[in-house]
């Protein structure tokens, strides 16, 4: 695919990145805070790049299978190329779906679900031109709604729900997931460096668990910024 570039995660992981499915230090981030065990069946809704899975698998903890979803063709080509080319077929599988026809993707099936979903809500913020960006930026293929029915319908009791979101957008991430019987249990915030406001927070929620939330240490970017090694053409 013209365009396409590689980028090295290390442990012999490269993923495959465009200008329209590429990724960013939130899904560095998210990926390092939902942190899967050995034992764990993943699966990434809005995969894009497959960024979230394919950094899982550049660590030496990796967990046992991993679904990528996405709806977007262009993006689950990139998703296949990436596997291959990092020898991760059986360990990653690229699906192109629709999220919110969740019953297709098994009840209760998974112990781990994450999503860097579509930030803003429709009717808000500047509407992105392209088509790709629209997808990743707004909620008009999929809501935060849709994303929290989804994981509740796909985890199994005690399974997490691991999202990034805007801190203005807060008090919706944690209503919608307590409206899905998913109950905010850990949550930490991303401050781009000392003294500023957050730019970014991250959540955890379980399937089906008590009320009680952990507030972890904040992260500050300018200190604990995510690196990789230089793209590959």
């Amino acid at each position: 695919m013209d365009g396409n570039r590689f980028e090295d995660l290390g442990g012999g992981v490269r993923v495959c990145v465009s200008r329209e499915h590429g990724f960013g230090s939130d899904a560095v981030l998210l990926a390092e805070f939902a942190a899967p065990k050995r034992s764990e069946h993943c699966i990434d809704l809005c995969s894009g790049c497959a960024i979230i899975p394919l950094i899982w698998m550049s660590r030496p903890n990796v967990p046992k299978q991993v679904t990528a979803i996405d709806i977007q063709p262009e993006a689950v080509c990139q998703m296949n190329i990436s596997v291959e080319q990092s020898g991760l077929a059986g360990k990653i599988t690229p699906v192109l779906t629709d999220l919110r026809e969740y019953k297709l993707l098994g009840h209760a099936r998974y112990d781990l679900c994450t999503c860097n979903p579509p930030y803003r809500a429709v009717g808000t913020g500047i509407i992105s031109a392209s088509q790709t960006d629209r997808a990743a930026r707004h909620e008009t293929m999929c809501t935060l709604d849709d994303v929290c029915r989804t994981a509740a319908y796909i985890l199994r009791f005690g399974g997490r729900l691991c999202l990034c979101h805007l801190p203005e957008r807060l008090v919706d991430v944690l209503a919608t997931m307590r409206a899905h019987a998913i109950e905010p249990k850990r949550l930490q915030f991303v401050h781009p460096r000392t003294n500023a406001a957050p730019s970014l927070v991250l959540v955890e929620g379980k399937r089906g668990a008590k009320p009680f939330i952990t507030v972890e240490p904040p992260i500050i970017i300018e200190d604990n910024a995510p690196t990789f090694g230089e793209a590959e053409m």
